[in-house]
């Protein structure tokens, strides 16, 4: 799997929100200003190349579709976070949110034993 670039991302994570659409549907659900559809239309192109989405024909319009799911991209980002900046530590990952969060021991064992009722 391919890192995303900031712009990437974003579209990306509209089509995790709006699943299968059309680069106008993509444009219309933008907040203003709205990027001209040629930029927005090679950004999925690029998603398209780098397996993210796919895309159907209906005559001149495309209809993409996510093939990647937001939660694999998620498990990826996170590998890769705490390789580039916690030795590839999950417990040094944990250490620092606890302590850049202020997270008291009563909290993070809530958020262990959430984690322990969801498997």
């Amino acid at each position: 799997m391919q890192r995303l670039t900031k712009a990437e991302e974003e579209v990306m994570q509209m089509f995790w929100d709006q699943g299968d659409s059309t680069v106008s549907e993509l444009i219309k659900e933008m907040k203003p200003p709205k990027p001209p559809h040629s930029t927005i239309s090679s950004i999925v192109r690029i998603l398209e190349k780098k397996g993210f989405v796919n895309h159907k024909a209906f005559g001149r319009t495309y209809l993409y579709m996510p093939i990647i799911k937001k939660a694999d991209y998620s498990k990826f980002s996170l590998k890769r976070l705490v390789s580039n900046y916690f030795e590839g530590s999950m417990n040094e990952l944990v250490s620092f949110l606890v302590k850049e969060n202020d997270m008291t021991l009563s909290e993070l064992t809530e958020v262990i034993d959430k984690m322990k009722n969801e498997k």
